[in-house]
C-alpha cells in the first residue's frame, strides 16, 4: 500500500464525530426510521468514504457503497439506474440497464475523476480470489462537480484512495456533511454532501427496510418539511438572475432487503426523484440526477451457475408502502446532507456558508412543524 499522510488517515475515519447536527424532530413523512437512520439499516449494507482535504484548493473525495461483504462479481444482486436528468457521467449505465445485475461495489466521487473509481473497481474485482478468468468488468461509478471549491482539474484522486473508501466501509451510522464524495459539494446555494436515512416498514407491511444515500450538488428552491426556506432565507434559484445555485447534480442509491427484481427496482429508483422534488429540486438542465437502486435479499443473488433461475418476487400490490418510503427517506437524506455540512473554503478562495441551522428551525418553529 502507498503511503497516507497521517492527515488524510484522520479525514478517512468512518466514524469520525459529526460537529454538525442532522435533522432531528423534523417530520419527513409517516414511516418510521431504521435504526441508524441510514442505508446501512438495510442488513448487509456498508458505506465508507476516503477524504482528501489538502492546501487551500483541494477538496474532493470518494464514497463507496457495499451492497454486501462478499464478491460481488460472484453473487450479483439485482439492480436498476433510473435517469432523471442525464447530465452527468454514470460509468456502467447501461449494462446495469439491460442485465438488471450489479456486479460491483458503487463508487461516488468527482465528474474528472470517474476513470479512477472505474480502474480502481476493475483493480479489486480482477485480483480477488476466483476471479483470474474475468475478462469484463462493469465498474458502476456515480460523480458530482465539486470544481467550485475543488481543484478538479487537477485529478487527485488516485486508485489507492478508492481502496481505502472500500476498505474503510462498515455498518452502523454513516457519517454525512464534508466527507468522501461530499466533501466539496454545494446544495442550493449552501454547503451540501453526503446524507443517509432510511425507513423500516411495519411487518404488517413485510418488515422489509428502504436506506437512501445521496450525494447532494444540485440547486433549486429549499423547502423542508413543506416550509419555503430558500425564500424565507433569501437564497434560491432566479433570485436576481443566478443560475448558479440550480445546476449541478445529485446521486441517489436506494437499498433494500425486499426480495425486487430489476423491474419493481427501477420502479423504486423512480419515486426517489419524488423525494428530491420534496426538498424543491427541479433537476434543472445542468444537473446529473441519477438514481441507482438494488435488493440484497440474499435469495436473489445471481451466481451464474444455474441455467434456470428460481426468482423471488414481491407481488406489484405489495409495492407502494416500498416507493412510499423510498419518498421519506430520499428527503430525509438530502436534508440531512445540509444539517451536516459545514461552511468551507476552497479554490479560489471560494466559499460555501453552512446551511444557518438555527434560523431554519426557528421558522419551523414559527410554522408549527417543528414542536418547541
Amino acid at each position: 500500500m502507498k503511503f497516507i499522510a497521517p492527515l488524510l488517515l484522520l479525514l478517512n475515519l468512518s466514524l469520525m464525530a459529526q460537529s454538525r447536527p442532522r435533522a432531528f424532530g423534523i417530520p419527513f413523512g409517516v414511516m418510521p426510521t431504521g435504526t441508524h437512520n441510514a442505508i446501512t439499516d438495510v442488513k448487509g449494507v456498508k458505506v465508507g468514504h476516503f477524504t482528501l482535504i489538502q492546501g487551500d484548493s483541494i477538496r474532493t473525495g470518494i464514497t463507496a457503497i457495499l451492497p454486501h461483504d462478499g464478491d460481488l462479481y460472484r453473487e450479483k444482486v439485482p439492480a436498476a439506474i433510473h435517469l432523471g436528468n442525464g447530465y452527468g457521467k454514470l460509468a456502467g449505465y447501461s449494462q446495469v440497464r439491460e442485465l438488471g445485475e450489479l456486479e460491483t461495489p458503487l463508487v461516488l466521487t468527482n465528474t474528472l475523476n470517474v476513470a479512477t473509481g472505474m480502474n480502481a473497481l476493475i483493480s479489486d474485482c480482477l485480483r480477488r480470489p476466483g476471479n483470474e478468468e474475468v475478462g469484463s468488468v462493469n465498474a458502476v461509478v456515480g460523480e458530482t462537480n465539486d470544481g467550485f471549491l475543488n481543484d478538479i482539474r487537477g485529478r487527485h484522486l488516485q486508485e489507492q484512495h478508492v481502496f481505502e473508501a472500500l476498505s474503510a466501509a462498515a455498518s452502523g451510522p454513516v457519517q454525512e456533511g464534508n466527507v468522501g464524495a461530499g466533501t466539496g459539494t454545494s446544495c442550493f446555494g449552501w454547503k451540501g454532501g453526503i446524507g443517509t436515512s432510511s425507513r423500516a416498514l411495519p411487518t404488517s407491511l413485510g418488515g422489509y427496510t428502504v436506506g437512501v444515500l445521496v450525494q447532494t450538488n444540485f440547486g433549486g428552491v429549499l423547502q423542508i418539511a413543506g416550509v419555503p426556506v430558500g425564500p424565507e432565507l433569501g437564497q434560491y434559484y432566479f433570485k436576481d438572475e443566478l443560475e448558479s445555485h440550480a445546476d449541478g447534480s445529485c446521486m441517489i442509491v436506494v437499498a433494500t432487503d425486499a426480495p425486487l427484481g430489476p423491474r419493481n427496482l427501477e420502479r423504486l429508483a423512480k419515486r426517489c426523484m419524488l423525494g428530491l422534488a420534496r426538498t424543491g429540486g427541479i433537476a434543472s438542465n445542468g444537473s446529473g440526477d441519477y438514481v441507482v437502486a438494488f435488493s440484497t435479499a440474499p435469495e436473489n443473488r445471481i451466481t451464474g451457475k444455474d441455467r434456470i433461475r428460481s426468482v423471488q418476487e414481491l407481488a406489484n400490490g405489495r409495492v407502494s408502502p416500498l416507493f412510499l418510503a423510498a419518498i421519506e427517506a430520499t428527503e430525509e437524506a438530502i436534508i440531512n446532507s445540509l444539517f451536516a455540512a459545514e461552511t468551507m473554503t476552497g479554490r479560489d478562495g471560494h466559499q460555501r456558508e453552512a446551511l444557518p441551522v438555527e434560523e431554519v428551525m426557528e421558522l419551523l418553529r414559527k410554522r408549527g412543524v417543528v414542536k418547541e
